[in-house]
């Protein structure tokens, strides 16, 4: 399955979890270090939002990847933050497009394959952070867990992990048996 596909279905799965977000949920700590479930879904939407700009080539602009409110019904605006995206990546030319990724690096671009693939992974993870947060499970596809764990075995470890506003805590330990999606969280730095 292409990875544009894969993005689609992850992108997908996000919108079926965050549907179940009421307001009184927004205050609801996550997996995520300091952020609210509120702060998390702020994120989540301007990563759409940077992404998009970033398949129509106007990714480099800082402002494309600000965090916003979410105004009075966060659950329609993180929706269309989420379609926006879907609709970008579904453009042309897209896998072979270079995408500006400036929360990754200044200096280079993405190819566009790649760059899905980051997102991919993300919305695997967040799918499952903002399930956690709401205290249910989410029903993500074996197959999504399954093609997001090469991407995340291939993120580099190490000290920058520790750091204030990485994308990622430093990898768990993995235990013997664990499954596809514990391996993937452990991978990323979540604790299943």
């Amino acid at each position: 399955m292409h990875i544009i596909e894969l993005d689609r279905r992850a992108v997908a799965e996000s919108v079926r979890v965050v549907a179940r977000v009421g307001a009184g949920d927004l205050d609801r700590p996550t997996p995520c270090a300091q952020w609210t479930l509120g702060d998390l879904l702020a994120h989540m939407t301007a990563q759409h939002r940077g992404f998009a700009a970033a398949a129509r080539g106007t990714g480099a602009d800082p402002r494309a990847w600000e965090v916003l409110p979410l105004g009075d019904d966060p659950v329609a605006a993180y929706t269309a933050a989420a379609d926006d995206v879907v609709a970008a990546f579904a453009g042309p030319g897209v896998a072979d497009a270079r995408f500006a990724l400036p929360e990754f690096s200044t200096e280079v671009t993405f190819r566009g394959v790649r760059a899905v693939g980051f997102h991919f992974l993300d919305y695997v993870v967040h799918t499952w952070d903002v399930a956690r947060s709401l205290g249910v499970h989410p029903a993500l596809p074996p197959e999504l867990v399954t093609a997001a764990l090469p991407i995340a075995e291939a993120v580099p470890d190490g000290p920058g992990r520790a750091q204030p506003g990485a994308p990622f805590a430093p990898r768990l330990s993995i235990v013997e048996g664990a499954t596809d999606l514990d391996r993937l969280l452990a991978l990323v730095g979540r604790a299943p």
